[in-house]
């Protein structure tokens, strides 16, 4: 999935503090937002989708931090809980894209995300064809629809801002990789 998506999706897990933990929203919806976008660092920092990405694992962290945040309601629980559910969010929403390549259009591999409980690549999904892919721009509208009409405020305007950035990208995404190799090619 696109950056955009994982965001509006750790958006919508802070949007469950508006029911649950009304006082502590802010916290939530920045925890979320980057609860949503930390495992991609990996692409940084080691190798995409394995380094930071536990489909397993996360849960094991993001379960007991929800019940933490149930038992002692405070603002730094509440926003452990969201940053903990949306990374674990992740790489279940990666498994169902294709593979991580710059064209995974192309399904020149079937590795979606690296478990670490299992020691193996799990096999990509393809729900979603691949990040930017019209279908993950769509998945991104409805998640930017449900939030547009739960929040106000600077949130609603992230979420039109992260549904804007995903539009651009899906449009041009199919292009990403020629050009990088054209810019390449000149230095």
């Amino acid at each position: 999935m696109m950056a955009p998506t994982h965001l509006l999706v750790g958006l919508a897990v802070g949007s469950v503090s508006l029911v649950v933990a009304p006082a502590h929203t802010t916290s939530a919806f920045v925890a979320g937002a980057l609860g949503g976008l930390a495992p991609d660092l990996d692409a940084v920092v080691g190798t995409h989708r394995r380094t930071l990405h536990f489909p397993v694992y996360g849960w094991v962290v993001a379960l007991p931090a929800v019940v933490l945040a149930v038992l002692v309601t405070a603002s730094w629980s509440v926003a452990l809980a969201t940053f903990c559910v949306a990374a674990a969010l992740h790489p279940l929403l990666d498994w169902a894209e294709g593979d991580a390549g710059w064209r995974g259009w192309e399904r020149t591999s079937d590795r979606a995300v690296y478990c670490h409980a299992t020691s193996e690549w799990l096999v990509a999904r393809r729900w979603v064809r691949y990040d930017g892919a019209p279908e993950d721009l769509l998945v991104a509208a409805l998640l930017a629809g449900g939030l547009w009409t739960v929040t106000t405020g600077t949130v609603r305007w992230v979420v039109l801002a992260s549904l804007v950035a995903g539009a651009g990208y899906a449009l041009v995404r199919r292009r990403v990789p020629d050009a990088v190799e054209r810019f390449r090619a000149r230095t």
